[in-house]
């Protein structure tokens, strides 16, 4: 699987291809963001579009926040859906199209399973996230 960045200007014409693998993603959202959501902020330049590509076909995406810490340049990948098969290759990736794009480090919220393949290559837990709404 060859993963590649969607460039801001062709997010609408990839948008079909993929909503259906973002829209599978956002079941584990807790309601934090919608499928409209996703593509605006993808189409506003705000998340980066990446998707997996094998043969010529679109068989997964990914969507990547950037925000700036004092001490790190982060990329927070925040959603997956599809084919985008989680093993050293994808990862390396995905650490290097981070890389590229000036972060520091990467992370993601993950379910206890997902944490346990992730560490499989480096990740680290390094907190729980909590809320209430207000």
């Amino acid at each position: 699987m060859n993963l590649q960045v969607v460039p801001v200007q062709w997010v609408h014409r990839t948008w079909p291809m993929v909503s259906a693998f973002i829209e599978d993603a956002l079941e584990q959202s807790k309601g934090d963001y919608t499928l409209d959501h996703v593509q605006s902020l993808l189409s506003s330049g705000e998340w980066t579009l990446v998707v997996g590509v094998e043969d010529e076909v679109i068989h997964g995406a990914a969507t990547i926040s950037f925000f700036n810490r004092p001490s790190a340049r982060v990329a927070f990948i925040t959603t997956t859906g599809g084919k985008l098969v989680i093993d050293e290759q994808t990862i390396e990736q995905v650490k290097a199209i981070a890389a590229s794009m000036g972060a520091t480090t990467l992370e993601c919220a993950a379910r206890e399973s997902m944490t346990r393949l992730l560490g499989r290559y480096g990740f680290e837990e390094k907190y729980r996230i909590t809320g209430v709404k207000l």
